[in-house]
């Protein structure tokens, strides 16, 4: 058995570490609350933009625009894989999670015969693909747990000039989805080619607009705007997604330290009443050596 002294510094080693991950976890439920909100406010104006295209869409005016213009008979031959991860560990699993996703599409994609293309926004799977040895295309680290709009334009543009260029076939997104904070699976999103939704949510009329100048015009105008949204959306999606999961990974190590020091404290009190123990007996002894 430890001894008491060691025990008494392990038991402050617990607390001081069990303080860290507890002020983690506030500081983690604080931004995941902004995260959230920020989530939650993007989604309205991308359904919106969703439902404007699928209503102006047609296969005739799906010939004109570059960035509608679905892979041929040859099928799709260069991908481009975009994975966001954070720039932080300390979230559990939520990185590798997100790595083995993008390691499953680009081996999906090489196994039909495409060339993937790696894109990585994130110390940790830059760090991560580094470390493979696999070529990787672009990288970014600037853009932290508060993207903007202006960082989701500079990621998306140059790919879709490749697409509008032929250069790339197809571009997919993969990224942590936000369903809830305790509930953010990695998700592969393919966002070029547009494919404008089909379906008509419940309860929603046909809408008949005034379009003006023309349905191209505003077509033109609009693909882009709803590339570079979905981009957004990805990136505030999985900020939010990494707070949640650096939350619960604060919780349980801070519930883990709990219940540590229990065992601890109560290893100490045995020690210490056996130190105590030894010590009466040791007293006794001696007493009982000075009367004989």
């Amino acid at each position: 058995m430890a001894k008491p002294r060691e025990l008494k510094r392990r038991i402050r080693s617990v607390q001081n570490t069990r303080k860290i991950t507890k002020t983690m976890e506030l500081v983690s439920t604080s931004k995941l609350k902004r995260a959230q909100d920020r989530v939650v406010g993007a989604r309205p104006y991308a359904q919106a933009l969703a439902e404007v295209i699928g209503d102006l869409y047609s296969p005739t005016l799906a010939e004109r625009f570059p960035l509608l213009r679905q892979p041929g008979k040859g099928g799709v031959r260069r991908v481009a894989v975009l994975l966001i991860t954070s720039n932080r560990g300390l979230c559990g699993a939520f990185n590798a999670n997100l790595i083995r996703e993008a390691r499953r599409r680009i081996t999906q994609l090489e196994g039909q015969g495409a060339q993937a293309e790696l894109h990585l926004v994130g110390k940790k799977g830059i760090g991560y693909f580094k470390f493979t040895r696999r070529p990787i295309a672009s990288q970014r680290v600037d853009i932290g747990d508060r993207p903007t709009a202006a960082h989701a334009a500079e990621l998306v543009e140059p790919l879709m000039a490749q697409f509008s260029a032929g250069t790339l076939d197809a571009v997919d997104l993969v990224f942590a989805k936000f369903n809830s904070a305790v509930s953010t699976p990695p998700t592969t999103l393919r966002i070029l080619p547009v494919r404008p939704p089909t379906d008509r949510p419940t309860g929603r009329r046909a809408v008949n607009y005034i379009l003006k100048p023309s349905a191209e015009a505003i077509l033109e105008s609009l693909l882009p705007l709803y590339v570079r949204n979905q981009m957004y959306r990805a990136l505030v999606e999985t900020a939010a997604a990494e707070h949640g999961a650096r939350r619960t990974a604060m919780k349980n190590a801070t519930d883990a330290g709990g219940d540590m020091l229990d065992v601890l404290q109560r290893t100490f009190n045995r020690a210490r009443q056996g130190q105590i123990t030894q010590e009466l007996a040791e007293i006794v002894g001696g007493a009982e050596a000075l009367k004989g």
